[in-house]
């Protein structure tokens, strides 16, 4: 079956609207716009990857970007291929279980010289048959927990959060705070000085340049990709967050802060966290997405405070493959120091 990689016409690209607009697993992370957005930051490279029928028909979308921290040889080492929720596969089609094998192979193939390692990161549980054919072309599965909050009502929505977050929500609210989007560039620029902050100096993994947040705020502001919400006490950001949405479906929690040392009885991180569910709520979606509740069995403090949320947890998972084991070595400690020097 024919896998086309790129080179898409505009008939080509409207196909592919079409079919994840419909798709039960529609995501915008599959979209056209998110490949759009990753063009334009620096360091990210789309590859979009449409598998057809013997009539031409779409049955298979599979976005993947490559990211790399550096430029030049630093580059190369930092280099991996994600696919956020993909690929979205017509489970409807006879030959979906070949299709989804070429897909993998030629992901493989057309990247693999390219990254590191490629990875999948799953927004759901794959069935058996498809987690099969994942195993067969070499990659390993490793289990994932999720977090995701039903938004379909308001009261059903607000009886299951705890006790404690639904007062903190109320006390922070009532003590002036005020959730809404960044007024102008200056106030996103702030916005990522404090993921800059929170990145460094606790969170210690890589985070993407200005240009990642500038490009999402900017299509953010023509009603594409998602949504930026600050929260804000007299004319200080204290807290934020940035939900891509999925229209009609999910909004997902991507990046988010909150000043809580500094300001603990506003409870900026328990507002940045209602902000996504509450626009959920006012636009009709059907979940708040964590995108993310750790590895089982592991201690992750986050997920505790995300568990007051909800408790509809789910082990999505993902899917990885290593491209050049040498250089995932090598990665792999370069990384682990930088992070015990706080470099990362």
């Amino acid at each position: 079956m024919p896998i086309q990689h790129n080179q898409l016409t505009k008939t080509d690209r409207k196909a592919w609207k079409e079919f994840v607009s419909k798709h039960p697993d529609n995501t915008v992370f599959q979209s056209s716009e998110m490949y759009d957005f990753y063009e334009k930051v620096n360091r990210y490279t789309p590859h979009i990857f449409i598998g057809k029928d013997d009539k031409g028909i779409v049955r298979a979308v599979l976005l993947a970007v490559i990211i790399k921290e550096y430029s030049g040889w630093r580059g190369k080492l930092s280099s991996r291929t994600i696919v956020y929720g993909g690929p979205l596969l017509d489970r409807t089609f006879g030959g979906h279980l070949q299709l989804l094998k070429e897909m993998l192979q030629t992901i493989s193939k057309t990247l693999g010289k390219k990254s590191v390692y490629i990875q999948y990161r799953n927004f759901i549980e794959w069935p058996e048959s498809c987690r099969q054919v994942f195993d067969s072309c070499g990659y390993s599965f490793t289990d994932r927990l999720n977090l995701l909050v039903h938004t379909s009502g308001r009261t059903e929505t607000e009886q299951a959060i705890s006790k404690s977050k639904r007062r903190q929500i109320k006390k922070g609210l009532a003590d002036g705070c005020t959730i809404r989007p960044p007024r102008d560039e200056e106030e996103m620029r702030i916005f990522y000085q404090r993921i800059r902050e929170l990145y460094q100096n606790r969170v210690r993994k890589p985070l993407p340049d200005y240009s990642f947040f500038e490009q999402f705020y900017r299509m953010s502001r023509e009603g594409k990709l998602g949504i930026v919400r600050l929260v804000v006490a007299g004319d200080e950001v204290i807290g934020g967050v940035m939900a891509p949405v999925t229209s009609g479906r999910n909004i997902y929690e991507w990046y988010v802060f909150g000043l809580d040392e500094q300001y603990k009885k506003k409870y900026p991180s328990v507002l940045a966290t209602w902000a996504p569910i509450d626009y959920a709520l006012e636009n009709e979606l059907k979940h708040f997405d964590f995108m993310g509740l750790g590895t089982p069995l592991r201690p992750y403090g986050v997920r505790d405070f995300k568990l007051h949320f909800g408790k509809n947890t789910t082990n999505p998972g993902r899917f990885s493959k290593i491209n050049n084991r040498a250089l995932y070595f090598v990665t792999e400690i370069s990384y682990n120091i930088l992070r015990l020097f706080n470099k990362v």
